[in-house]
């Protein structure tokens, strides 16, 4: 008889060990593709304020953290940490898109679980190198400001596609190629092809958010350039950070236009 993929995927949102929870992503996905998982919309959704992590990293003010820089092995590790931090939440946000927005089609499961899935890949990747660089995830502080932004969208399913990966996912768009020169310059080749694979897959990430975004937006009759400049004047105050990385993002999904409107916004602020 089948299980009830709600229940799943809640028991991995909250998991707190991180192998455990990578696994029970994978086994999700796996399971929901042989369609072993049913949809029981009766099943509760919970808030969660805060989903599953261990003790470790400790979250602060972003404010606190070190000026991370590759010129030093400690520098390297503080960069590749955080990245890890990004990735370990990205697959609580993947998870709780799929947990959460239970009107959507059979196919915003598939996308998400999909993300899922290739975020815990991420992870492990980066854990493995911080464990081979004498660290370890959670040995260095973090900050908590990526579910804070899950949280404030968990009304809306608008409002998390157009604020999660058209706004921070895609950021990570434009930053990346820049941190692959410089772990390239100092010849770190296992960074940089880490980075390379999570650079390629965030593509397909933000294209997926795109996708849902525009699929929303047609389906209440909105314009998508104007309604992703209100959600970005509520929740932002109207800031976005450049410059875009347009190449990446045009693959992503955005419209020419619209990377047009962004930058004027910029020049503007």
């Amino acid at each position: 008889m089948p299980e009830i993929l709600f229940q799943h995927l809640q028991d991995a949102l909250l998991d707190k060990d991180p192998r455990r929870k990578c696994d029970s992503v994978a086994m999700i996905f796996a399971r929901w593709g042989k369609e072993q998982l049913v949809r029981d919309t009766g099943f509760p959704t919970l808030p969660i304020d805060t989903p599953g992590k261990p003790e470790l990293p400790r979250l602060v003010d972003p404010r606190q953290l070190s000026r991370r820089t590759t010129s030093s092995r400690e520098g390297r590790i503080s960069l590749l940490h955080a990245f890890a931090h990004i990735e370990f939440n990205a697959i609580n946000i993947a998870l709780d898109a799929a947990y959460r927005f239970r009107q959507m089609p059979d196919q915003f499961v598939s996308d998400w679980l999909l993300v899922a899935c290739e975020e815990a890949k991420h992870f492990n990747l980066l854990s493995e190198y911080l464990c081979d660089q004498g660290s370890f995830y959670g040995e260095l502080d973090a900050h908590a400001g990526l579910w804070d932004m899950v949280c404030k969208t968990r009304h809306d399913a608008l409002h998390r596609m157009a604020l999660v990966p058209r706004v921070m996912e895609a950021r990570g768009l434009d930053v990346t190629p820049g941190m692959i020169k410089r772990f390239t310059d100092i010849g770190d080749h296992r960074a940089v092809d880490i980075l390379q694979v999570i650079y390629r897959d965030e593509v397909g990430h933000v294209r997926i958010g795109n996708h849902w975004f525009q699929y929303l937006c047609r389906q209440r009759g909105l314009n998508p350039i104007d309604t992703f400049r209100e959600l970005v004047d509520i929740y932002l105050k109207g800031k976005l950070r450049g410059p875009f990385n347009w190449q990446a993002r045009l693959e992503a999904g955005f419209e020419a236009a619209e990377l047009k409107a962004m930058e004027q916004g910029l020049t503007q602020q």
